[in-house]
Order: C-alpha cells, then sequence, then structure tokens
C-alpha cells in the first residue's frame, strides 16, 4: 500500500489529520478531491487554512502546491470562502 506521504505535500502531520477522517491511502484521496477531503478535515479540525486546500490540490495533481494553475486556485479560494459562510 502506498503510503500518503509519498505524494506531493502530504508531510506526516497532513497524513495524520488524513487518517483521522479516514483517507488513509492516495487512492481514497483521489476518490475524495480535494475539496471533499478539505471538507471532512475542516469538520474534524476547524483551524486548517487554505493553503490546506492547496496542498491536497496539488497532492491530487502531482504539483507542489504553489505550482496550481490560476484558475484552480481561484475555485479553491471561492470553495473555501464558501466554507467559512
Amino acid at each position: 500500500m502506498t503510503k500518503l506521504t509519498a505524494m506531493k505535500n502530504i508531510g506526516a502531520e497532513m497524513e495524520r489529520k488524513l487518517r483521522a477522517v479516514g483517507i488513509d491511502t492516495p487512492e481514497k484521496l483521489l476518490e475524495a478531491g480535494a475539496e471533499g477531503a478539505f471538507f471532512q478535515l475542516k469538520t474534524l479540525f476547524p483551524k486548517v487554512c487554505l493553503v490546506h486546500l492547496y496542498a491536497l490540490e496539488g497532492a491530487i495533481l502531482n504539483l507542489d502546491y504553489n505550482r496550481l494553475p490560476p484558475d484552480r486556485v481561484r475555485a479553491l479560494k471561492a470553495f473555501s470562502d464558501y466554507l467559512k459562510g
């Protein structure tokens, strides 16, 4: 089984948080998607921030989080803002 930490942007702390919400493999992260995984994290860890969302998307796309396409960054920011209410 491939570890989550084998993915870009996923360190030990992010892996711990993802496991806490039931995402324990790269396949489960891909299935949940960045927004779905972030929503689950935000429910259990309210202080996760927008950078976490970027990191998740980067992990899924195999990109450094600061290399995401600008249109995707805008969409992720809008999603994060929506969750804030």
